[in-house]
């Protein structure tokens, strides 16, 4: 029925070397499989898609003329392409080498798997909670909406909007997956239906797994990890977010919650006063969010041979640095960098090297040193960009 094992669709806007490392890492997961990538792009105005297409001649690009929204756009790709799965991909995101043929292997085991979530780390290597979450009923965004959930993080009646109290290194049976990393069976879309375009950004995700799960399927989380950099072009402080975010909760409820809108509906619009008074304060009196990082130490992944230009890039970047050390790759291997990890904080930064040290060596570093004050850093080898976070 499908012409090929997998596709994967990414939507871009004016992020082009995040999604030139993002495609690296496609390119490098789907090796062996039979597959196929999209990249939808909304207009972007830095020259992504002139940059990128030749980079990548496998990629067929999708380019808009206007900027029409994360669903519309995933579904324009969802129409053309012809995998047996559909993975929606973030463009700010990096994948493991054997992440895909992984997870397609869940899926060809469990037929009542509609999608399936991962493990996200930010570029801090810190757990994303929204890796696993319940379905936004009325008290679930209540406890969300007033700060609850963060107060009881482990309580399973206040802290089910992020399913805090369980493992992330299980496997799970869950409600909602991340619009950043959706792996959808072909099938269920097709009989659930597309990204409801009502959601212009954010929301979309939720929507589409509670019409999953009312079509008769399940959605899992899996510990597969992968690097979630975390809306670089959409930052969490600015108001427009908070109003796309919460707007888009009041559209799932006057969709799903019809009875109870309009109280949710104060709630939400609460919500986002709450949140636009408190940022206008925080303006007021000069107050600027602490940075979490001090680029101090930095610790260098890679051969010898790239040393002095990764060297070069994060000095660059960072002038503030005062130390840069070598992890030669040529005499040393990742592995034994993450065994001597007592020895590794120390550092405030660690660049990698890539292809010197394969996405999965990054992502498994990363998820054993896990410090909110470190800051890591991919240098890629084929293009000379320095990919970091907030950059």
């Amino acid at each position: 029925m499908y012409e090929t094992k997998i596709s994967v669709i990414i939507v871009n806007y004016n992020v082009k070397y995040f999604l030139e490392q993002c495609l690296y890492s496609v390119q490098a997961a789907v090796a062996g499989l039979d597959a196929e990538v999209f990249v939808v792009d909304n207009n972007s105005t830095d020259g992504s898609v002139d940059y990128l297409r030749p980079r990548f001649p496998e990629v067929t690009f999708i380019e808009n003329k206007d900027n029409p929204g994360f669903a519309k756009a995933n579904n324009q790709a969802i129409r053309q392409c012809n995998g047996e799965y559909v993975l929606l991909l973030n463009p700010d995101t990096v994948i493991g080498e054997e992440s895909l043929r992984t997870l397609c292997f869940f899926m060809d085991e469990h037929p009542n798997a509609g999608g399936i979530g991962v493990k996200m780390l930010d570029g801090h290597g810190v757990f994303l909670p929204e890796s696993k979450r319940s379905f936004p009923s009325p008290w679930v965004s209540f406890c969300k909406i007033f700060g609850l959930s963060k107060l009881f993080p482990k309580s399973r009646v206040f802290s089910r909007y992020s399913l805090a109290y369980l493992d992330k290194e299980k496997q799970h049976k869950v409600d909602v997956l991340a619009g950043a990393f959706m792996l959808l069976r072909h099938e269920a879309l097709d009989k659930t239906g597309l990204l409801d375009e009502d959601f212009f950004m954010y929301g979309e995700d939720i929507d589409l797994s509670y019409r999953m799960v009312l079509g008769g399927y399940k959605n899992y989380y899996i510990p597969e990890r992968i690097l979630h950099y975390k809306g670089e072009s959409t930052k969490h402080g600015d108001m427009k977010y908070v109003k796309a975010f919460y707007g888009a909760m009041l559209i799932f409820f006057k969709k799903y919650y019809p009875h109870s809108g309009w109280l949710m509906g104060f709630f939400i619009k609460l919500a986002i006063g709450l949140r636009a008074s408190m940022a206008a304060l925080l303006r007021l009196l000069g107050v600027k969010p602490k940075s979490k990082s001090k680029h101090k130490r930095l610790l260098v992944v890679c051969r010898e041979e790239n040393f002095e230009a990764i060297k070069a890039a994060c000095v660059k970047q960072m002038p503030e640095l005062e130390h840069v050390n070598l992890w030669d790759l040529d005499g040393e291997r990742v592995m034994d960098a993450i065994c001597r990890r007592n020895q590794m904080k120390e550092f405030t930064d660690y660049a990698f090297c890539y292809p010197d040290a394969r996405f999965e060596q990054i992502l498994l570093f990363m998820d054993t040193l896990v410090d909110k004050k470190v800051t890591y850093h991919i240098y890629c080898k084929k293009s000379g960009q320095l990919i970091s976070p907030g950059k």
